[in-house]
């Protein structure tokens, strides 16, 4: 129970991480609601940045969700799945530029930028081992348990997951995006703007690595 709890802990702490990110979008809420001049567009594009969001997570977790049916390779599969995490992050500390697909997709397609931007960075990737740990948490005799009553379980997880984790994202980023947007405004995104892409590709790293350890 304790190590299950620590995991889903892991689940929002990554959310709230995505959220801070001025990569994962709240920026773009803030320049929403300045060039309408007005509040309401700040939560418009919030909403459509969490959909986004959550859109890319459930597009890698579900997936997942199917391949823990294999339950004699799920040690194979997590560890996989770390690896993986692993050479993401170090293939963005190695290329720093950002995807210029993002930049041709309208300011009116916040969704589609969100789930494209999610996607490019690795965010679902990122929820992958700890959703993995999750599921092996779970006391199921994968054995006995029928094929459709284990991939029902193990979706309900991946959506409860990925909920959980935009949830999270959606309250830091619109935290964020809210205090610029009412108190900083267009000077604090122009003069005081942080990157966190090298901290960003770096907590993949450690994602990964961590998961390694508690499987060994």
């Amino acid at each position: 129970m304790t190590s299950a709890t620590a995991l889903w802990w892991a689940v929002v702490a990554s959310g709230l991480y995505h959220g801070l990110n001025p990569g994962m979008g709240w920026p773009l809420a803030v320049s929403a609601a300045l060039m309408e001049r007005r509040q309401a567009g700040l939560w418009r594009a919030l909403t459509a940045l969490a959909a986004g969001h959550l859109l890319a997570m459930a597009a890698i977790l579900f997936p997942f969700s199917a391949l823990t049916l294999l339950a004699a390779w799920q040690w194979e599969i997590q560890l996989g799945a770390a690896l993986l995490v692993i050479a993401l992050g170090l293939y963005l500390l190695v290329n720093t530029r950002h995807p210029r697909f993002l930049a041709r997709v309208r300011p009116t397609q916040l969704v589609l930028w969100s789930f494209l931007a999610a996607t490019a960075h690795g965010a679902g990737l990122m929820l992958v081992p700890i959703y993995l740990g999750i599921c092996r948490t779970v006391e199921t005799d994968a054995g006995h348990a029928a094929a459709q009553s284990l991939m029902a379980g193990t979706a309900g997880i991946a959506a409860l997951v990925a909920l959980t984790h935009t949830a999270a994202q959606t309250v830091a980023g619109a935290a964020l995006a809210y205090g610029v947007y009412r108190w900083l405004g267009l000077r604090f995104l122009s003069q005081a703007w942080f990157n966190l892409d090298r901290v960003w590709a770096i907590s993949l790293v450690l994602v990964g690595v961590v998961s390694i350890l508690v499987l060994v």
